[in-house]
């Protein structure tokens, strides 16, 4: 969730810090001794070490945490031009363009720097310290789509209450419980910005859905909240937290409060392959219906690989939606598995596959005397969605879906497709 241009910025800097202070640390440090070379050699591990956490701080935007590590360098004493110069650039890319000077002037004034760091300096000079500005990405869509069920409606339009035996137990569902097609259209923002210099991001989101009938189903969101990354020693850390509001038909529905943690393992893993621990919390309050408020858990592994033209993702979780009150079935406890892959099919063209499974199942029967069963859910979706991007901002995304339901209360059950065409833009500063 880093905006586009701090990462291209700081990329740049970081690149360039990284290729030019190689040379001075090669010509500077001489190989190990014994003696007092030993314990050298060992505090120069120390402040590499320390130099190479500075840099992964930068490249995620904890700054705060990489002036930390920075102090820690500077308590450790450099010995050299080589670890003054690592200190210089540090400051720089963390902003400090004073402090980077009077490092750069110790440099030329205490050493005999040969002639590549001198080069270095005055390039560094030349390009200057960078300058931290709260960095912002924002994102409109506007879409129009044909849906074939827009009340979810029940795909049997009889029901048997109990098992059958008796006669005159068979219902006929009414009509506005069948499926209902309809057109509509959609309009959508995204907005992102940096909070402080150390990782911490503010987001918002609105999400707006009108049908040409059936307005009664007519949709309205909104989700905002607050992003920080942490890490700890070698591992990674999100928390996220957020608020959200849905309005059905003009009146609002539903609320939620979210709070997420994602935690990145260093673990040695091929080039491109990341593997990542989700686990949240969220309330959900119904504003509309009674007894149905629950506090859900959940814990997820997101397995992702990343190439030069492609990517895919698998995701395994598991899922407790615990009832808060006397909900119709109580608890539900379940599971769900998706697969995405995103490419280039050639010709400016994109593609996206995107396949998920959930499954599962509540803890008593779902209405003693009308429905003598546990319900258990069962629903799969497939996507597919071609891009075609029309410029540096601008994309245009046909997206097809289709939605089976296969739970076991018959009235539950429902099958849907959609068809749709989206235009999206975004940019940032």
């Amino acid at each position: 969730m880093r905006p586009l241009n701090h990462l291209k910025r700081l990329g740049m800097l970081l690149a360039a810090a990284w290729l030019l202070a190689a040379a001075p640390h090669a010509a500077a440090r001489p190989a190990p001794a014994d003696g007092d070379d030993q314990q050298s050699a060992a505090a120069q591990a120390v402040q590499l070490d320390l130099y190479q956490e500075a840099m992964q701080s930068i490249a995620e935007g904890r700054q705060a945490d990489a002036s930390r590590t920075l102090a820690l360098m500077i308590a450790q004493g450099p010995a050299n031009a080589g670890e003054w110069l690592d200190l210089g650039m540090l400051q720089c890319a963390l902003g400090h363009s004073d402090e980077a000077e009077q490092i750069f002037q110790s440099i030329e004034n205490r050493f005999d720097p040969p002639k590549g760091i001198r080069d270095i300096i005055e390039q560094q000079r030349v390009q200057g310290c960078y300058r931290w500005s709260a960095h912002s990405q924002w994102a409109l869509t506007v879409a129009r789509g044909d849906d074939r069920n827009v009340n979810q409606g029940a795909s049997n339009p009889l029901y048997t209450i109990g098992d059958g035996s008796i006669p005159g137990n068979t219902l006929e569902l009414l009509p506005e419980y069948l499926p209902q097609a309809d057109r509509y259209s959609i309009v959508s923002a995204d907005y992102l910005r940096d909070l402080d210099q150390n990782g911490t991001l503010g987001f918002f989101q609105l999400y707006a859905r009108a049908n040409d009938r059936l307005s009664r189903y007519n949709t309205i969101s909104a989700y905002g909240g607050v992003e920080r990354a942490w890490r700890y020693r070698r591992w990674l850390l999100r928390v996220t937290g957020g608020l959200g509001a849905l309005s059905l038909g003009g009146q609002l529905y539903q609320k939620q409060g979210q709070l997420q943690v994602r935690v990145t393992p260093p673990l040695k893993l091929p080039k491109g392959l990341e593997w990542t621990v989700m686990s949240g919390l969220t309330h959900m309050n119904y504003q509309t219906l009674s007894n149905f408020d629950s506090n859900i858990t959940e814990l997820r592994n997101v397995l992702g690989y990343r190439g030069a033209d492609y990517q895919t993702q698998v995701t395994l979780g598991w899922q407790n939606d615990h009832a808060v009150a006397d909900r119709p079935g109580g608890d539900r406890r379940g599971w769900s598995m998706g697969l995405f892959a995103h490419g280039a099919l050639g010709r400016g063209l994109e593609g996206e596959l995107d396949w998920s499974a959930q499954r599962g199942a509540g803890a008593t029967d779902y209405s003693p005397g009308v429905i003598d069963v546990v319900r258990r859910q069962d629903t799969r979706t497939l996507r597919a969605a071609l891009l075609y991007p029309l410029s540096r901002n601008a994309t245009l995304q046909l997206e097809w879906r289709q939605v089976h339901n296969r739970e076991n209360i018959s009235i539950f059950q429902y099958d849907n497709r959609q068809l749709q065409l989206s235009w999206r833009w975004q940019d940032g500063r």
